[in-house]
């Protein structure tokens, strides 16, 4: 017997980032967006855990007890008495290292399949509960849609949308460290009084009204400045994008993938064509949020 759960990619539309707290984080008021690019992860019983992935980079993903998805299984395992003896497999289709919270969302996947295989029963607060010890992006790759996180992200208020919002992200080459990028930014803030995050009223009636070009007038991301100063070669792909027709551009998350807000699917193409086209991305990939969080399949 096996279990399979889809679990999508996001794009951060706000992120609000406040100065280092004591204990290394930072608050925020992360607007996440779930959207259409996914990862498949599959819990089977085995003699042990184990961890196996294919897909585009997965050479990159780690496959012992680092993976999220494998932390996910041992945390679920030590609540409810059992062993942790698994096998998961992550059919990748999230970039790795990209800011779209890939790993995450496998943490949350293997979470949701392995109380499904073992018929746990957990609660959604309890699973939200384990996916918060997990790592700040871990609970919204669970609830999906649209929704604020607060506190370092983990605290989650679930967002009206009016309509869907289509996506290009510009796949970059390698990936950014998002601890190495919030050093970064705390570096570029030095001696700066930072203020507290708070969320964009603009930001949010937009989602609620489903405008994207007001959206666009609103997106924000304040770890922008510190993921271009790590990797400036990313300015090329946000000015790309944006001369080829996207509403917006900015760095997904902590990067490296760029994301264009885009009117809709044809537009979509032509960006994604201009970016490919310019050689300052692997590759372009379209999506449309907000879509589901993790799933059964």
């Amino acid at each position: 017997m096996s279990v399979t759960v889809r679990v999508p990619a996001k794009v951060n539309v706000q992120l609000a980032v406040g100065g280092a707290r004591p204990d290394g984080f930072h608050d925020l008021a992360n607007v996440f967006l779930a959207v259409g690019l996914y990862d498949e992860v599959t819990v089977a019983p085995a003699d042990t855990l184990r961890v196996t992935c294919e897909g585009p980079d997965a050479s990159q993903v780690p496959l012992d007890r680092t993976n999220l998805a494998a932390r996910a299984v041992e945390k679920l395992a030590a609540r409810y008495g059992r062993r942790a003896d698994v096998h998961i497999h992550i059919a990748k289709d999230i970039p790795v290292a990209g800011g779209m919270a890939g790993g995450s969302a496998d943490g949350a996947g293997a979470l949701v399949a392995c109380d499904a295989l073992w018929g746990t029963g957990a609660s959604r607060d309890e699973l939200l509960e384990i996916c918060a010890e997990l790592g700040s992006d871990v609970p919204f790759s669970l609830v999906g849609g649209a929704a604020l996180g607060t506190g370092r992200g983990e605290r989650l208020r679930v967002l009206d949308v009016g309509g869907s919002f289509h996506w290009v992200f510009a796949v970059a080459d390698g990936g950014l460290s998002t601890p190495a990028v919030y050093g970064e930014f705390d570096r570029l803030n030095e001696g700066v009084s930072v203020p507290e995050p708070v969320a964009s009223g603009g930001v949010l009636a937009a989602l609620a009204a489903g405008d994207a070009s007001a959206l666009a007038e609103a997106v924000s991301n304040d770890l922008q400045a510190a993921a271009l100063s790590l990797r400036p070669s990313l300015a090329s792909a946000l000015a790309v994008g944006v001369d080829g027709g996207a509403l917006a551009g900015i760095v997904s998350g902590s990067g490296p993938t760029t994301a264009f807000l885009v009117a809709d699917a044809q537009a979509g193409g032509k960006v994604a064509d201009a970016l490919v086209g310019a050689g300052v991305c692997r590759a372009a990939r379209v999506a449309v949020g907000p879509v589901s969080g993790a799933v059964l399949v």
